[in-house]
């Protein structure tokens, strides 16, 4: 199984970036697909999710600004940011929901992207 993060990036803050995270190995459309980040000195913390029948949550620091969304047909899940602040700085990494457990828990994924790195400046 391999989760491939891209669209990273320096932004500018009240900009917009669009992450990617092309998955392979698993069936792609039996599978809750899950964004994190984590800053430096903190844990990694649960951004949304986005299930398998296309339905959303969000936590509540990125809700109206954030928007998870996938093509089955390609294998990729997206997310994106817009009205970016400078404490969104973080390591963003998509993640492979299981079956059962916590959507905002660590553990309830299986799979875990390499990360890709976004960096907002004021």
């Amino acid at each position: 199984v391999q989760l491939q993060a891209s669209g990273g990036g320096l932004v500018q803050a009240g900009g917009s970036l669009r992450l990617s995270c092309l998955v392979s190995g698993v069936t792609f459309n039996n599978v809750g697909m899950g964004w994190f980040r984590q800053a430096p000195g903190k844990e990694r913390e649960f951004v949304g999710i986005i299930r398998s029948a296309g339905g959303t949550s969000y936590a509540d620091f990125v809700k109206g600004r954030f928007t998870i969304s996938r093509d089955n047909a390609k294998s990729t899940v997206y997310l994106q940011m817009n009205s970016l602040k400078p404490e969104d700085t973080a390591v963003y990494y998509c993640a492979t929901k299981k079956y059962f457990g916590t959507i905002s828990d660590t553990s309830s994924y299986m799979y875990w992207g390499q990360g890709t790195q976004v960096t907002v400046s004021s």
